[in-house]
């Protein structure tokens, strides 16, 4: 069995860092990708990704990537369940990411 997804898409907002109760670092993002084809109005529409980067991978994308970046993200498909304040139970399915590739031009030389 295979469970493995490649996307490439735009960071819908700037990636934070932040800390588990165990001390490993984690990022959320959300990637906007367009689809290939159009609607039946004629109109491209965008999926909007979220992603799970971990340790390394988390860090250097937050260092390094801010919103409107486009991002390459080599991962699989997680789905977990969780509970609201109101004891509800929540479905959501995100990539966990393996590799982030990025393709937009370095801000550094931006900077310059």
């Amino acid at each position: 069995m295979l469970n493995q997804i490649v996307i490439v898409g735009r960071l819908v907002r700037d990636p934070e860092l932040r800390q588990t109760e165990g001390g490993k670092k984690v990022t959320n993002i959300t990637l906007a990708v367009p689809r290939s084809y159009k609607n039946s109005e004629g109109v491209y529409e965008t999926d909007f990704i979220d992603c799970v980067l971990w340790t390394g991978i988390a860090e250097n994308t937050t260092e390094y990537c801010k919103r409107g970046d486009i991002l390459g993200v080599k991962g699989r498909v997680q789905t977990r369940v969780f509970e609201t304040e109101d004891e509800k139970k929540r479905y959501t399915t995100e990539v966990v990411a393996e590799k982030v590739s990025f393709l937009s031009p370095s801000h550094k030389a931006e900077e310059s």
